[in-house]
């Protein structure tokens, strides 16, 4: 079982859309592979757009799914954990999991769902105090950040692979996604924020650059490191939301080149944090889907089973051009190739 995890610590990146567009494309083109996703994001937003967006009902079956006994949610999985922390023997991992095709149409049947809840919140404010609990023989930091791979573990047999959508943040909840994961999808944009986010993700995932070396003892990777555990590896990095206006002259293009050279330094000093060994190899260029991106967005439709042609969203009535439409997912295709 091969586990992607979709992070910036930066929002608005366009992580969540490319996360839907990428794991259903997979997923169509892999029919026999049984795939596995897992919101874990307060604001439940992959959630809501698997379960049919805004326009059929997404937020009402969330709620409804929400509200199930037991919670079928990250939320409700963490509940479970919060009453016995340090046992992984308290839960059956298939009360959390539901199959959003049976609400929403358009999604791959091959796709199951762990959807996300703004209990997290709330949630990660007793983790952390477990994690910091002093308790003999017992690893309680190792035992919380663990809590999501305990439920891949009594269910690893039934997926072939899981991709975690994940908060902006570098939250308790967000640390236990990625020490559940094989391989980092960067999403990043043409500015200087992201610029800086991939050398904050080196910071917070590996330790890297740190502006102190009193930092050096608390991080996420001296911990995982002291466990004998593996880091989780960037897989790809994705300049997102480009335009087709971009030309050499473009201080976007200006930002974009500084990435691919910031890129260069970090692959050739640290290549044991990549899968890949050249930026050619490592990074997409996603063009803004614009339009096309609302209107999937709003309908939970995948690109390769969304209409052309005037749609009506929120009483609006759009357009949405075939030939946006293929970019788009010609785009996604992209990815999808190297996942």
């Amino acid at each position: 079982m091969l586990t992607y995890a979709i992070w910036n610590n930066k929002g608005g990146t366009g992580k969540t859309s490319l996360t839907f567009q990428a794991v259903c494309r997979y997923s169509e083109k892999n029919p026999t592979k049984r795939i596995l996703v897992i919101d874990i994001c307060p604001q439940a937003n992959l959630s809501e757009i698997m379960l049919g967006g805004q326009e059929n009902g997404g937020s009402q079956n969330l709620l409804a799914i929400q509200g199930m006994t037991p919670r079928c949610s990250i939320g409700g999985y963490f509940d479970a954990r919060l009453a016995a922390p340090f046992s992984s023997a308290n839960f059956h991992a298939n009360n959390y999991i539901t199959n959003p095709n049976t609400h929403n149409s358009a999604i791959p049947k091959n796709i199951d769902l762990v959807c996300g809840d703004p209990l997290l919140e709330l949630q990660a404010m007793a983790m952390n105090t477990l994690a910091n609990v002093d308790l003999p023989g017992v690893n309680a930091w190792l035992g919380v950040i663990d809590w999501l791979r305990d439920l891949l573990s009594q269910i690893q047999d039934n997926y072939d692979v899981v991709f975690i959508d994940t908060n902006p943040s570098f939250s308790m909840y967000t640390q236990i996604a990625l020490a559940a994961t094989d391989r980092v999808i960067l999403p990043v944009m043409a500015d200087d924020s992201s610029r800086r986010a991939i050398q904050n993700a080196f910071s917070l995932i590996y330790g890297l650059k740190l502006p102190s070396e009193v930092y050096s003892k608390y991080t996420f990777a001296t911990k995982l490191n002291s466990a004998q555990r593996q880091l989780p590896k960037i897989h790809l990095i994705l300049k997102n939301r480009l335009t087709q206006y971009m030309g050499p002259a473009s201080a976007y293009n200006a930002v974009l080149s500084g990435i691919d050279t910031d890129l260069k330094t970090l692959i050739k000093t640290y290549p044991q944090h990549f899968t890949f060994n050249t930026t050619d190899e490592g990074v997409i260029d996603v063009r803004d889907f614009q339009t096309t991106g609302v209107v999937a967005f709003a309908r939970g439709c995948p690109f390769s089973r969304m209409p052309t042609g005037k749609l009506t969203i929120s009483g609006h009535r759009v357009q949405v051009k075939p030939e946006y439409r293929d970019q788009a997912q010609d785009a996604i295709d992209d990815i999808v190739i190297k996942l």
